[in-house]
């Protein structure tokens, strides 16, 4: 009698996923992704051959070295945790993250991103293409250092030499150092409610000293953070930069006067250490007119924030639709392949759309940021030329349109093309998605949930119509689409800023509501789709 031998060690299955596995890590995330590389060709104008060069040399470090770091430090076991107090009973409220996330952060760090030695674009997306990696304990520190950067620049101060030296060890960084910042500004009254802040802040000549709670800090390992307060005796928030370690106290781990309290335990994000900090006597420098703290936070940190946020979502599904699309060219069921069926084909097609039209419209976004003068200056003075000032608004209100239905949709795109994957989709440790997926979750609710972004959009174009027409607003915005579907928009617009969109509750008003949630969705997809034939 023969024996047939066979692989015992499968069950005699020679089934493996080698080939799409081996497929999916050689993939450059730019050299590879024509789309991507038409994008920045078409935004890059005569600086595209320098472009594109810096990232063809930079795609495969973070395709593969910083993939693999990121893919690593995620996993629950090595998560960040608190360590407060060292062998001898001394408090230093070390905040402990794998080797892999360290790494990680040096090599993001390393390339100076918001140096004077890189240009914009290719900050951009390289940026970009750092946020295919998921939030990974980087990318959300990257973003608060840009808006640190941005604030010390928009209000240099030659009385307070601390810092200028703060500003160049972020930005340009010190012997190859590149400090890390972040920005605690949500008490436990009140997240976004900035005006409701109690965080005291006691003056002693020209520094302050913190007294009290700030309840939501993510980047709680940072150098150097932004923190909102209020000066004793004042109602007015107030902006400061605070370090977190005084010159020669890193060494030895001893905070500038605060504590953490403890390291939250979130949804998404995980990597990310975001703690709870009790301020006792913490030595804090003033940023910006003290009287408009607020103005000053929103109008250059958060902006910041919540259009690199836009940018994060179009890397997330720039990715989602890479490996779906590899996966169903893959798998094979019940005799074909999964992206043969019709139903799974159609669910490709809308995750490449909103991919491309995401892709399309942040780089949109950014080269009007780029083309405008001082444009996170804090509200829009009356005195600008009007055409200035319209084009100031337009930035604003897509950047909070951005934030809010990128977000929303990036759920969308990620959770179709889990689904793509079937079971496998769920399984932590055989795809990114599901950790990216709960990271765009958590972008959604933070740098203002949909709710408030609806409500300050809907506010701001009440504000400014006696100088700037609903209808106006639409055609400059939707500039390139149909004339009929401008027209659509704008009698839509007209007739909603007529609406209890924020009025009492009844059910007339949870009507307008809901008109005015779907048509900010519907509108700003229109802006997209503008972009994308831009492109296409």
């Amino acid at each position: 009698m023969t024996l047939v031998s066979q692989d015992r060690t499968k069950g005699g299955n020679p089934y493996t996923f080698e080939e799409f596995v081996t497929k999916r890590d050689q993939v450059d995330w730019f050299r590879d992704d024509p789309f991507l590389r038409k994008v920045v060709k078409k935004y890059t104008g005569d600086q595209h051959e320098a472009v594109e060069k810096a990232l063809l040399s930079f795609s495969p470090t973070v395709s593969k070295k910083m993939n693999q770091l990121a893919e690593r430090a995620a996993r629950p076991e090595v998560r960040p945790y608190m360590m407060h107090y060292d062998a001898f009973n001394n408090r230093i409220d070390r905040v402990v993250r794998p080797m892999e996330t360290q790494q990680l952060e040096k090599l993001v760090f390393g390339e100076g991103l918001f140096s004077s030695n890189i240009a914009p674009w290719e900050s951009f997306v390289k940026r970009m293409l750092i946020h295919q990696l998921g939030e990974a304990g980087v990318t959300c520190p990257l973003t608060c250092t840009h808006g640190l950067i941005a604030l010390l620049g928009e209000f240099p101060d030659a009385d307070l030499p601390e810092l200028k030296e703060i500003l160049l060890h972020t930005k340009e960084g010190l012997d190859g150092d590149f400090a890390i910042g972040a920005q605690f500004m949500s008490e436990i009254q009140g997240g976004s409610d900035l005006p409701a802040n109690l965080l005291e802040a006691v003056p002693d000549g020209k520094r302050y000293y913190l007294y009290g709670n700030k309840f939501f800090c993510s980047v709680a390992h940072a150098d150097y953070s932004v923190v909102t307060a209020k000066i004793t005796g004042t109602d007015k928030v107030s902006t400061f930069i605070v370090p977190s370690w005084l010159p020669g106290d890193k060494e030895k781990e001893k905070r500038n006067g605060y504590e953490i309290n403890r390291i939250k335990w979130k949804m998404g994000t995980a990597e990310l250490p975001t703690g709870e900090i009790q301020y006792d006597g913490a030595i804090a420098y003033p940023i910006g007119p003290k009287d408009k703290g607020i103005a000053v936070a929103v109008g250059i940190v958060l902006t910041l924030s919540r259009l690199e946020i836009g940018i994060a979502c179009a890397g997330f599904m720039l990715r989602a639709y890479r490996e779906a699309s590899l996966y169903s060219d893959f798998r094979t069921v019940f005799g074909k392949k999964v992206k043969d069926y019709p139903l799974s084909a159609r669910k490709l097609k809308y995750i490449k759309n909103a991919a491309q039209r995401t892709t399309a419209g942040a780089f949109k976004i950014y080269d009007l940021f780029l083309k405008l003068e001082k444009p996170l200056n804090p509200g829009i003075k009356s005195e600008q030329p009007m055409e200035i000032r319209k084009q100031l608004f337009n930035l604003r209100e897509l950047v909070l349109l951005q934030k809010m239905c990128t977000t929303n949709e990036g759920a969308d795109v990620l959770r179709e093309a889990i689904s793509i994957f079937g079971g496998h989709g769920v399984m932590e440790e055989f795809s990114s998605l599901p950790r990216i997926f709960r990271d765009v979750v958590v972008n959604e609710q933070w740098e203002g949930p949909r709710n408030l972004l609806l409500t300050q959009i809907y506010r701001d174009l009440q504000r400014v119509a006696e100088w700037y027409a609903p209808e106006e607003f639409v055609e400059n915005v939707l500039e390139g689409t149909q004339q009929e579907t401008i027209e659509r928009y704008s009698i839509q617009l007209i007739d909603l800023l007529q609406k209890p969109v924020l009025g009492e509750v009844d059910e007339a008003s949870m009507e307008a509501a809901n008109e005015w949630d779907s048509f900010c969705d519907a509108f700003f997809k229109e802006y997209q789709s503008v972009a994308l034939q831009e492109i296409v």
